[in-house]
């Protein structure tokens, strides 16, 4: 019997010296548990990874790894792998020589589409620079499209900007990543700003490329 993607089971244990027996128990527990259902491990692709020596792990598209915050403090970094980022770049790819010599506004619809629900996917933790990459990519995609029809070399980057590119042609321009963050309670009851935050989960929005992370609270 074989998992689906998306119950590969991923296992966190807080490194310290104290905690070394959980890693060998939970080992133990997950192929006790899942011998009860006569599924057996593959050790061949299951690996432990310490994030503390600068290893990482893939994991639903997204690489997990840790990283030195702009304050000085460790925290968590998520953000699409270069095979999600590949596999996004084929399909753009493909959809742009199926449209060969088509006009640029169906161009354009076929590759909106699929940039949405891929940014989508990925639009939570720290992938402001890979959309950086993407968006810049696509856009050059699509220019290369247009200057192929008139017979010219180059991007065109003096006759379209790219405000007009997202704006006036339609080309996919929404990047922004999302935060969510839950505040935790609070004895500061006085401030009406806090007990809102309580209620409520608050998205945090950060232009693509930003430094600002919002999971950097987490360090």
């Amino acid at each position: 019997m074989k998992f689906p993607c998306a119950t590969h089971p991923v296992v966190l244990v807080n490194y310290h010296d104290r905690n070394k027996w959980v890693v060998q128990a939970a080992t133990e527990t997950i192929e006790a548990e899942l011998g009860k259902i006569e599924i057996e491990v593959n050790r061949e692709k299951s690996k432990m990874v310490d994030l503390g020596k600068g290893e990482s792990f893939d994991f639903l598209g997204f690489r997990f790894r840790r990283v030195m915050s702009r304050n000085g403090k460790w925290r968590p970094d998520m953000q699409p792998t270069m095979k999600s980022r590949k596999k996004l770049t084929e399909n753009i790819s493909a959809i742009c020589e199926q449209n060969k010599g088509q006009p640029v506004s169906k161009l354009v619809s076929d590759i909106n589409p699929v940039m949405r629900g891929w940014v989508n996917y990925f639009r939570i933790g720290n992938s402001g620079r890979c959309f950086s990459y993407v968006r810049d990519w696509a856009e050059k995609k699509v220019r290369r499209h247009m200057m192929r029809v008139r017979q010219r070399k180059g991007f065109g980057w003096k006759r379209w900007s790219s405000d007009w590119m997202h704006g006036q042609l339609g080309l996919y321009n929404d990047y922004t990543v999302r935060y969510y963050c839950q505040s935790l309670p609070s004895d500061r009851s006085h401030n009406p700003w806090r007990r809102s935050c309580q209620e409520s989960l608050v998205p945090e929005i950060g232009p693509p490329g930003s430094l600002r992370r919002g999971v950097e609270s987490w360090g």
